[in-house]
């Protein structure tokens, strides 16, 4: 009975903050399955809790349903496995400082913007960008990014924007691709801008984005016949940092299960 007591303490707890999480980050229009698994979670883990022994005594009366509860939960501890994995990996990778070789481009991939500013993750990956452009005044540096919903102005716009007053990059040094609204269109419209520039894909090309996302940039690149690129890495807000792991955790499974790269 004790054990059982600390069980449902422990799940009204964590549901009570996966909740929480995912109605905040909603609630500032963050609207993703990064955050709208967590709330669902959260909730079901709070009614579980509080209606923990009604739920115990309907499955054991029930038998097959019961058997089919138990297997909800098992499947749900090896998908935990796999997602903590998963974070493990993320974590291991962007602890390890890499060295930046000379680059004929670097590409940075567009997050959002709000209000016409980047978002918080946009600019982590344009504070990501900049001090090697700086170091590298010969490489070009390509922005990409279409206009978001609610917005007039691009992405690209915005980046080029931010980076003149926060860095005072030139306009000379920046190349727009403002039609994209993927990592694969920022990717494969990017192609065309470098050829201008008498810059193939076999050369050295750096491609900046979050810590979560350098995993499936790097495959949809090297699908794309990007052959010899440097994937770096920004570091993502810790308000959000999770919720966006978790979101690419699904793109990442769900792209390798539809063979998209």
């Amino acid at each position: 009975m004790q054990i059982s007591s600390w069980i449902r303490i422990f799940l009204a707890f964590i549901g009570s903050v996966l909740f929480l999480d995912g109605a905040i980050l909603i609630a500032f229009k963050k609207i993703h399955i990064g955050t709208v698994l967590p709330l669902l979670l959260g909730l079901f883990f709070y009614f579980y809790a509080y209606f923990y022994y009604h739920v115990e005594r309907f499955f054991f009366y029930h038998f097959r349903l019961h058997s089919i509860w138990r297997f909800g939960w098992l499947c749900f501890w090896a998908w935990l496995v796999s997602l903590g994995y998963f974070f493990n990996y993320l974590a291991d990778n962007n602890a390890k400082t890499q060295q930046v070789p000379p680059v004929k481009a670097i590409i940075v991939l567009g997050s959002g913007v709000e209000n016409g500013q980047p978002s918080a993750t946009l600019a982590k990956r344009l504070d990501r960008a900049a001090p090697i452009a700086l170091a590298q005044p010969d490489a070009k540096l390509v922005l990409t990014g279409g206009i978001d919903y609610g917005e007039t102005e691009s992405e690209a716009v915005v980046m080029a924007r931010y980076l003149h007053k926060q860095y005072n990059i030139p306009a000379t040094r920046v190349i727009l691709e403002d039609k994209s609204t993927s990592t694969e269109l920022n990717l494969k419209n990017s192609q065309p801008l470098l050829a201008a520039q008498q810059i193939n894909l076999q050369q050295p090309i750096a491609i900046v984005t979050s810590d979560f996302h350098t995993l499936r940039a790097a495959a949809i690149a090297q699908k794309q016949g990007y052959r010899n690129i440097t994937l770096l890495g920004a570091s993502t807000p810790l308000s959000t940092r999770y919720n966006a792991w978790l979101r690419e955790y699904f793109a990442y499974v769900s792209g390798w299960l539809l063979k998209e790269y």
